[in-house]
């Protein structure tokens, strides 16, 4: 029996007679299925071995009961164990005749002990916060929110004549870098643009939020068979692959819901830093090509060249 599940209120004493009563009900028990098996046998006529079968039979029942009223007896004896763990059928694990091996029983008791203490003690440091007095109580955040400006709400749909105006400014910002709109599926503006003669970029807008970039070369084809611009192939170059991943990044970079105009021109003046593409060396290694790659990455900030190595 494990440590710790007698408890004082138990009789030890009734507690190993009843164990005893236990071990004779069970042989007692044992005897009745022993003689429903042997059956009529060692008497010489039919007559005598019913009698002797029934005899026998009634002898062990007879058993059987007088131990069951033993056993009962010497349980209201024991006494009731104690309730300061009630952990339900969970005691029935400290029968476990391997308890060394699997010791369940004592690790739950151990852990519902402790769940115990953390709530007493959660118990008394919340009173002790409720005691302090706070700076900001709920009356006076509720003042001060209704004191707080509001914020302005933002929308995804603006006019479609608000977003030609933004790119047709953004267009002019940027003389070596021409931009192409069209609207193929109703309001949404699909971007050509082109960056000299280095690279074209298929820019996806929702509005003027950009959910998609493709970067291909300058002379690769970005239509479809039908006259579509061709949002879904890649490039055949590794070098503008590369860019596409980065142009995706700088989508994650530049965010301001609040000003969609802006982040619109902060990412074309990232991406025009790409005019020098084959041309700038790379600002922490100095070489030009790194495993035959030109620096691909822009600083998002002083749009300086680095290899994707080379910028971690």
């Amino acid at each position: 029996m494990a440590e710790g599940v007698l408890s004082p209120g138990v009789n030890l004493e009734a507690f190993s007679q009843a164990i005893a009563a236990i071990q004779a009900l069970r042989s007692s028990v044992t005897r009745v299925f022993d003689c429903l098996k042997d059956g009529m046998r060692n008497k010489e006529t039919l007559e005598g071995r019913e009698k002797g079968f029934v005899a026998t039979f009634q002898e062990s029942l007879h058993s059987v009961s007088r131990d069951l009223g033993e056993l009962e007896r010497l349980s209201n004896l024991v006494g009731k164990p104690s309730e300061n763990h009630p952990l339900h059928n969970s005691g029935l694990l400290s029968l476990d005749p391997v308890q060394d091996k699997t010791p369940l029983y004592s690790q739950l008791l151990q852990a519902y002990k402790w769940s115990n203490k953390l709530q007493y003690h959660a118990g008394l440091a919340s009173g002790l916060l409720n005691q302090q007095s706070l700076k900001r109580s709920a009356n006076q955040m509720g003042v001060s929110a209704k004191r707080r400006p509001k914020a302005q709400p933002t929308t995804l749909v603006l006019p479609p004549q608000y977003v030609d105006d933004v790119i047709n400014r953004i267009d002019r910002m940027f003389p070596e870098m021409s931009i192409q709109l069209s609207r193929p599926n109703g309001t949404s503006a699909m971007l050509l643009v082109t960056l000299g003669k280095v690279l074209k970029v298929i820019v996806v807008m929702r509005s003027l939020f950009i959910d998609r970039t493709i970067v291909k070369g300058y002379n690769e084809n970005v239509y479809t068979e039908d006259g579509k611009l061709d949002i879904w192939s890649k490039s055949n170059y590794q070098v503008f692959q590369k860019v596409t991943d980065h142009a995706t990044t700088a989508l994650l970079h530049y965010q301001l819901p609040q000003m969609p105009d802006v982040v619109v021109r902060s990412f074309m003046t990232w991406l025009r830093s790409y005019i020098k593409l084959f041309q700038a060396p790379c600002q922490r290694c100095g070489k030009f090509l790194q495993d035959g790659l030109p620096p691909t990455w822009r600083d998002f900030r002083t749009l300086e060249a680095f290899h994707d190595t080379c910028r971690q």
